[in-house]
């Protein structure tokens, strides 16, 4: 098949699986409200949406901001953040790669493999997620906000790996490759986004840092509905947060992607940076309080046991 034709095949695979997502929210949300729950977004998810997406699609990345914003307007319990933040922005990863995909040609031989990687990665990371305690998602979001922002600042720094100019991998580069972005996705389902990793991941391994784009917008596209999915089935995420940044997403994508080529982004980054790490300590301490509580009980009480 030639390059074309590939990459129509990928995505069309990628738009089926954000069809099978969107089947699964919905019936998921018709579960919520048949038990008398709230699927209607407030104003302030619909914001949060719009907001996270908007910098995501220039390149800041929207799960750490969305887990700040979700934090400091404690829109969202701790232990549900992870599952809000994959279904409420998977859909909008789906349209991201129909976007995005065809502006740089990453050869599909390299493109293909480590999409799949990152959904497989993802499915099997959803599943340890979705079974943690509140303790131990608090500890691994605010470790992952740490390793966010330490990315961010590398950006900001001009740390990155220069990179080369090709456009695709052969063996053995291309196995290290497909297993780097296996682990990215299921780290993804913690709370990491994907773009800083990605970005370096595509360098280090001697590829044009602008073939991250494709891969990442790719890669969150064939990662997100299958990890979302899991976390609807096990009612792991809030409804109507979800919705919020679905709704609120959407239309941000499209603006962001066709009507703004260029912001002054550079103190944005620096003001995310701060309001990261600050998440991240919090949750840390959060999450250290609770498992340090769990383990006094049990100390006191034998019978009581650490989640």
């Amino acid at each position: 098949m030639s390059e074309h034709a590939l990459r129509m095949a990928l995505l069309a695979a990628l738009g089926a699986l954000g069809l099978y997502f969107a089947a699964v929210f919905i019936a998921g949300l018709r579960e919520v409200g048949t038990n008398a729950g709230r699927v209607r977004p407030t104003l302030q998810e619909l914001v949060t949406g719009f907001v996270t997406v908007f910098f995501d699609t220039l390149g800041i990345g929207s799960f750490a901001t969305t887990t700040a914003i979700f934090r400091a307007w404690r829109l969202v319990p701790d232990e549900l953040i992870p599952g809000t933040l994959n279904v409420g922005h998977a859909i909008e990863s789906v349209l991201s790669a129909f976007v995005f995909i065809e502006v740089v040609p990453v050869a599909a031989s390299t493109l293909i493999p480590m999409v799949a990687a990152s959904a497989v990665g993802a499915w099997l990371g959803s599943g340890v997620v979705a079974g943690l305690p509140r303790d131990r998602i608090r500890l691994g979001m605010g470790v992952a906000l740490i390793v966010a922002a330490s990315m961010m600042l590398m950006t900001q720094l001009g740390l990155f790996p220069a990179g080369a100019d090709a456009l695709g991998l052969d063996w053995p580069l291309l196995g290290l490759a497909v297993a780097g972005n296996f682990i990215l996705g299921a780290l993804m389902t913690l709370g990491i986004g994907l773009y800083a990793p990605c970005m370096i991941l595509v360098s280090l391994l001697g590829l044009n840092p602008k073939a991250a784009f494709p891969i990442m917008m790719g890669s969150c596209a064939g990662l997100m509905p299958m990890a979302a999915a899991r976390f609807v089935k096990t009612g792991r995420y809030h409804p109507s947060a979800s919705v919020g940044l679905t709704l609120g997403g959407i239309p941000a994508l499209f603006i962001a992607a066709y009507l703004v080529k260029s912001l002054p982004l550079g103190a944005v980054r620096w003001l995310v940076i701060v309001v990261v790490v600050y998440t991240a300590i919090t949750l840390i301490r959060a999450g250290y309080r609770e498992l340090s509580g769990s383990r006094r009980a049990v100390l006191q009480d034998p019978t009581a046991s650490v989640p």
